[in-house]
Order: structure tokens, then sequence, then C-alpha cells
């Protein structure tokens, strides 16, 4: 980051809607609509205040419609608009999966590249919120199954407003996946502690202005020697939070980019501490921590000093009475990084 551009403390929420307004403002084929998002601003207010500044035809509200908010989305891209559109909840999404599987990731392919489709889908995902089984889903694996997506989770306001960015601009469809539970700001792992600042700067220091974080680019969230953690989102904090209950000195590899992913990153870190610890929030069983496991394990097998440990949520719906022993907390993560240190 250039450190003489102004930057100002955001929230993630902030940080989404400044990125938002950056791309109305740069090129005037960005518009952006879906449930809530105008006069009202959004159910998180991520877009509040843009349809009063750029007016009701480039924000605006749509039905109760996630097939139509995204047909509608992918016939715009194809015709040289770049839609951002908002699901309100990623639980939502399935009435659309239609639109997103069979038109918008195979678009280009099927038109031979003369079609394109430039759809940003954002998506509030994870739980966290006590929302229920149909408000707190961490549906990624299925994205990343879909040859022609590309799926992005930030775990700060810098990142997020840098990927959001790269995505509008970037010419394949994307699922911008938002952790609700880090919307307002950061925790320290823990669901009965208060926020606390970011580990790096308070609420984010966010450029004003355009910038972009490049897609397919992993960061190294902490440097580390004993072992290797991928992790993306909300997990990320719990994973510093595991860090500090275990004394194990972690390596922790934000992911941001789901797929496709910064795969020279996760080898370099695992090779170099040879030993890897996967943590999601999403369900075990064929989760996007399966698929890191077989990666590490295909790239790195003789580097390994201990099998892989994958901690995630558990195979059940998402429970509301129950939601902090379904959320992956730092004890639970703790006793993976004890696991491999021991093996």
């Amino acid at each position: 980051m250039d450190e003489n551009r102004k930057t100002a403390p955001m929230t993630m929420i902030q940080a989404l809607r400044s990125a938002m307004d950056v791309m109305l403002e740069r090129d005037n084929n960005v518009v952006v609509f879906g449930q809530d998002v105008g006069y009202f601003g959004g159910v998180f207010r991520c877009t509040e205040g843009l349809q009063q500044k750029y007016g009701k035809s480039r924000v605006f509200d749509t039905p109760i419609s996630e097939g139509g908010i995204v047909g509608v989305a992918i016939g715009m891209g194809a015709y040289g608009l770049r839609p951002v559109v908002e699901i309100q909840f990623a639980d939502y999404f399935y009435p659309a999966c239609d639109q997103i599987v069979s038109e918008a990731a195979r678009l280009r392919y099927r038109s031979a590249g003369q079609f394109i489709a430039p759809l940003t889908i954002r998506m509030p995902c994870g739980g966290g919120i006590y929302g229920g089984q149909t408000h707190s889903q961490s549906p990624e694996a299925m994205f990343t199954h879909v040859c022609g997506l590309r799926t992005v989770m930030p775990s700060n306001p810098y990142d997020a407003k840098g990927l959001l960015i790269s995505c509008i601009e970037n010419d394949d469809p994307v699922i911008f996946l938002e952790p609700k539970r880090l919307y307002n700001g950061p925790f320290d792992g823990h669901h009965d502690k208060p926020v606390v600042p970011w580990s790096r700067h308070p609420l984010g220091e966010v450029p004003e202005g355009y910038y972009k974080v490049p897609l397919e680019s992993a960061s190294v969230f902490r440097e580390g020697k004993d072992l290797t953690v991928l992790a993306y989102g909300t997990m990320v904090f719990v994973s510093e939070a595991a860090v500090t209950e275990s004394g194990v000195d972690a390596e922790i590899i934000d992911l941001r980019s789901i797929w496709p992913l910064d795969l020279a990153t996760i080898v370099n870190s695992v090779r170099k501490t040879g030993r890897c610890v996967i943590v999601h929030e999403a369900t075990h069983t064929s989760g996007f921590g399966a698929e890191l496991t077989a990666l590490v394990q295909e790239h790195c097998f003789y580097h390994l000093e201990a099998p892989i440990e994958r901690v995630t949520g558990w195979d059940t719906p998402y429970p509301h009475a129950q939601e902090w022993a379904y959320f992956p907390g730092p004890g639970r993560v703790a006793a993976a990084f004890k696991r491999a240190m021991e093996a």
C-alpha cells in the first residue's frame, strides 16, 4: 500500500460500500442492484447512500427473486455492463443456482469467447450472529466445484475493498462471500468477548480511492515456524486466537481468493513448517478443506511431519440454540495444533 495515499479507518461494511462507490463513479457500466439495496441501503447497509448519489438507474431495488436478479445480471453483462448484485444471505442463492451454474459460469465457454458474464454476486455468509439454519450457511465449496466461477472471501476491510474492485473489473462471474461476523469489526475468536482492534490496524486502514488486491493471491496473515494454518474469512481470527491459546507458533495463510487459489504460497509455507491445519466454518464432509487437504498431500507429501488436520463445522444443519458448539472455536483449533505437533 502506498504510504502517502490518504486512508481512513473503515469497517468491512464501509470498505465494501467504498469499493462500489469508487467503481460506480469510475465506470458508467457498473450497476448495483438487489433486494432492498437502493432506498433502504441493504439489509446490512453495505449500499447505504449509493442510490441517492448515483440515481435509481444505477442503484436499484428488485423483486424477491434471486433467479431473476442473477438472470438479469447475466444479460446485462453479456451486453457490456458490469453488474454488482446482492443476494441478501448466501443461504438464498439456491433459487438462482441454475442461472449461476448453467448460464453465468458457462457463457464464455459456450459462446467461444463471443460473450462474457462479468458480474459480481455479493453474498453475506457464515454464522456468529444468531441467524439460525437459514441465515448462517457457508456454501463456498459448492461454487469452487463449478468451472467458470471465481470464489472470493475477504477477512478484513483492506482486502474487502481491493478484492471487490478487482472482481468488478474482472471478466469472469465472481461469487463474493462476505463474513457477517466481521462486518462491523474483528473479534478475538471467542463469542463472549468484546470486539477488539484488528491485529494490524484499528478497524482497518483503507485507502479512500481506487486500488486493487490481486485475485488468486493469498496473504501471510501471521508468520510462524511450527505449522501452517490454511483459513479464510472469520476463521483467520479464530486461528489467531488459537495461537495464543495453544502456544504453537503457527503461520496463518489467509486464502482470501478461495478459487482459483494461490497454490504457491500454500506450498511454500507447508514445505517450511512440515505440518498443516485447515480451518473453515462450513460442514466437514466435502467442505473446501477436503480439496485443500488433497492439494497439500499432492504437493507437499515428502515434507509433511504429521497428518493434515481439519477443523470445521459439523455435518448438521446450522443450529440456532447450539451455535457456539457448531462454530469452530479457538479451543478446537488449538487442540488440532497440539495434535499436529505431537504426531
